[in-house]
């Protein structure tokens, strides 16, 4: 039987754990928090801090894996790229492209380099020299850790003498104690993160979504909503796509799911934002498995332990897909969750996480999120309106 190691515990491994059980494959999670709800789904728990790579190599080598992943669990991906890599098992790419593509900093001087279209963008250890750089940028900026998802230290900043406040919030969530400076880039309509896919480097499924934000929430940086098809315009998504497989050339990608962002600029240019190598979170390739039938989840397992995959081509979207991420604007003890009849025969999926009486925080970061909705509609105005006046047809209710 083949063994899977799974580097963090959190919900967003359940569909991995449930698509390697359907394959026979023994499920290890690895993490260095037991009550995770992955563990109680897995086969085998490893108690191991995933950002140690050299401890979860010797656990690695101990259990004898055939394979090893990190899907939609950012502080995992460097170390199983670096099990992978010494351990000679099937791997994303090689390490130190990894390192680039998981360091905000180093994939914005990698992307300049390249020439690929980027912002004016720094990293930084001391904020002082920060500070001393404040006129290099153009105004507004957005500062964030260079190794933190999930939205998590993300703030933009206006007024200059804010600065310092933000770059303090942004080290607050760094494991490395760095942080970035870079120019916002305001976005002609909604910007995109989504899931593709390639197989020995070539891309062989990509696709483009509307990311949507809730402006009352405690950060309003942190998806809310997504939909397929994107707004983006045609010509933009052709040239992001192949902007993003001359990417993983260089890079020297091999096989992996890969977690997109992009953004059309009011400047009328496009820019790649983030590629990570892996799943993203809010089950993007689960809505992508519902709006194409392209199983991306699936086809990373089946990679990661060495078996062959299945056929993975371009498909298109079978109909108008969003999905609502699950919050509270404000924190309080959940009552319910109210959806309104008009939409009620569009739900595909009611994914909710948490019972009556719960205590709820106000949606600092994507893990306050207290569950999911898929929806499926007829045409892109629909899944508009929805979106726009989400409180209209959806609402998170407080006791």
């Amino acid at each position: 039987m083949k063994k899977l190691m799974i580097l963090g515990g959190a919900r967003y491994a359940l569909p991995v754990i449930e698509a390697a059980h359907k394959l026979g494959i023994y499920v290890i999670t690895c993490d260095y928090l037991p009550d995770n709800i992955a563990h109680k789904y897995s086969d085998e728990y490893c108690n191991v801090s995933i950002i140690d790579k050299e401890k979860t190599l010797e656990a690695a080598k101990k259990l004898k894996i055939d394979g090893i992943m990190s899907f939609a669990c950012d502080p995992g991906v460097i170390t199983a790229a670096y099990v992978a890599e010494k351990m000679g098992l099937p791997n994303v790419g090689p390490y130190e492209s990894v390192c680039i593509l998981q360091n905000k900093g180093k994939f914005r001087e990698f992307l300049k380099e390249n020439n690929f279209t980027v912002p004016t963008a720094k990293s930084y250890k001391k904020i002082e020299d920060a500070l001393n750089d404040i006129d290099k940028f153009n105004w507004p900026v957005i500062v964030k850790p260079t190794d933190s998802a999930g939205s998590k230290g993300v703030t933009r900043v206006d007024d200059k003498e804010l600065l310092k406040e933000s770059i303090e919030y942004a080290l607050s969530y760094s494991h490395s104690s760095e942080f970035i400076i870079e120019d916002f880039i305001i976005q002609k309509g909604y910007s995109s993160d989504t899931d593709s896919f390639s197989i020995d480097g070539e891309l062989r499924f990509v696709s483009f979504n509307s990311q949507r934000f809730d402006s009352n929430a405690k950060n309003p940086y942190t998806p809310a909503a997504y939909s397929w098809p994107s707004s983006m315009t045609g010509e933009h998504q052709a040239e992001l796509k192949d902007e993003i497989q001359r990417l993983l050339k260089l890079l020297k990608m091999k096989t992996a799911v890969y977690n997109i962002e992009t953004r059309e600029g009011t400047d009328g240019k496009a820019y790649i934002m983030e590629v990570s190598p892996r799943g993203g979170g809010n089950r993007l390739s689960e809505c992508l498995r519902y709006a194409t039938g392209v199983d991306m989840i699936t086809n990373m397992v089946k990679y990661s332990v060495g078996l062959p995959l299945d056929e993975i081509k371009q498909e298109s979207y079978n109909g108008c897909w969003a999905e609502i991420i699950l919050h509270s604007d404000e924190p309080g003890v959940f009552d319910e969750l109210w959806i309104s009849d008009e939409i009620s025969d569009n739900v595909v999926e009611r994914d909710l996480w948490i019972e009556k009486g719960t205590t709820v925080g106000g949606f600092e970061a994507a893990n306050e999120a207290i569950g999911t909705l898929v929806l499926k509609f007829d045409s892109p105005d629909k899944v508009e309106d929805v979106l726009k006046n989400e409180n209209k047809y959806v609402q998170v209710r407080l006791v």
